[in-house]
């Protein structure tokens, strides 16, 4: 399979900076600062959205060299949790390590962008940014109910 190579986009920043603290996102505020090469103009009409999808790279999730992605694990190494395999999760144990999750916009000014709720920790590397629109949305989404327990505290204020 052909590799290809990701330069970011911009960085977070915010006041979280344990990767191991992975719950109560909710009311974290986000600034993204885009990289000056893309020019103070980059960002011009995401004010008009409500949310933004933010893709990140999970950098600081040490990737083992052994990591084996072919048999189903325990969600989030959760024993009371059922086995699931790599792409059926959303957490840092993936083969590219890409995160992304959708964000209300609070503001953007120049090159910064504000969100909440993105669950990146301090210094993220982004990869991409696309505005949320209602056309790209699923009507309805379907997930085990097993799965709503479990993310009650995720984006929890």
């Amino acid at each position: 399979m052909r590799s290809f190579e990701i330069t970011p986009v911009g960085t977070v920043s915010n006041d979280r900076t344990d990767i191991q603290n992975t719950d109560n996102w909710g009311a974290v505020r986000s600034t993204i600062t885009v990289d000056e090469r893309f020019g103070e103009d980059c960002l011009t009409g995401l004010e008009g959205f409500s949310h933004v999808e933010v893709l990140f790279l999970f950098d600081r999730f040490p990737a083992a060299a052994d990591d084996d992605f072919r048999e189903p694990r325990p969600y989030r190494g959760r024993a009371d949790l059922p086995p699931m395999g790599v792409f059926a999760g959303r957490g840092p144990r993936r083969p590219n390590r890409i995160g992304v999750t959708c964000c209300a916009i609070e503001s953007v000014e120049g090159r910064e962008l504000t969100v909440v709720g993105l669950d990146a920790v301090s210094g993220t590397p982004v990869v991409d940014l696309k505005p949320v629109m209602a056309e790209f949305r699923p009507a309805e989404v379907r997930q085990p109910e097993w799965v709503s327990g479990m993310m009650s505290e995720y984006f929890k204020p």
